[in-house]
């Protein structure tokens, strides 16, 4: 008999797992006469509010991939909102345009940061299971910059992570100092377009701060290491064992500082 409970209750808890929904809504915005449109990702399991993650996208910006890696990052216990970084306007269609939108809001580093910022405040306005006071964002390549770069802000987030992103600004050394967030950066070893070069440079900005920083670097990794379309090889590319270690790393920061708030 005993044993049949445990089937009926085992049953019925795989039952509640496959109703559960992932919600997915567009999120419109505008900032002067440009307009963006991120989304909203949740499990529709979630009644409380819980840790609230922005999440700036690749330099393809919002598209299909970057929504499947934000359902995998909400899992059954965040809420997370893929930033527009580039307008409706913009959605490139090829890394040769992608270049392009990426390099104009790296030349604006008051448009990246505000742009961030507006992706952020527009996510937490949100009717959602969002908590406040359990926030953080993530980034990949061109987002992990964009992240670093709103964390030298002063932005109010309680951690901030970068997979293979951008490490040096014009003002690098100005702002390190800002950052209010904890920060782990996630970085391939071998990454030609993030090179040594630049690690050295954002170690020696960060190490007079009192910011509680984190860099780790992936042996024989290149960049775009979790991006499984990344297929330039020896340049950019997917790497699964550096992947799945790097987001540990991020799932073991978020555990340490959410569930302490809880």
């Amino acid at each position: 008999m005993k044993n049949l409970q445990n089937t009926a209750l085992i049953s019925l808890s795989l039952a509640a797992a496959s109703s559960a929904d992932i919600v997915q809504k567009k999120v419109s915005y505008t900032s002067g006469e440009t307009k963006f449109e991120g989304v909203l990702v949740y499990d529709d399991v979630l009644t409380e509010p819980s840790p609230s993650i922005l999440m700036v996208p690749n330099w393809m910006g919002v598209t299909e991939g970057a929504i499947e890696k934000a359902i995998e990052v909400a899992g059954q216990d965040r809420v997370v909102f893929v930033a527009d970084m580039y307008g409706v306007d913009v959605r490139p269609a090829d890394a040769g345009e992608a270049g392009k939108a990426a390099g104009a809001v790296r030349a604006d580093r008051v448009m990246m940061r505000s742009r961030a910022q507006l992706a952020l405040d527009t996510f937490l306005q949100q009717e959602a299971p969002t908590d406040k006071e359990r926030t953080a964002a993530i980034g990949f390549c061109f987002g992990g910059g964009t992240v670093l770069e709103l964390g030298r802000t002063g932005a109010d987030l309680d951690a901030i992570v970068s997979f293979h992103g951008d490490l040096v600004s014009p003002t690098l050394e100005d702002d390190a100092a800002k950052t209010k967030a904890k920060v782990l950066v996630l970085h391939g070893a071998a990454d030609p377009f993030v090179p040594q070069e630049d690690v050295a440079q954002f170690e020696q900005a960060m190490l007079p701060t009192e910011v509680d920083w984190q860099l780790v670097q992936f042996s024989n990794t290149v960049h775009s290491f979790t991006d499984p379309e990344a297929k330039m090889t020896g340049k950019a590319e997917y790497n699964e064992t550096s992947s799945k270690r790097a987001f540990t790393y991020m799932d073991n920061l978020f555990s340490s500082l959410f569930t302490s708030k809880e």
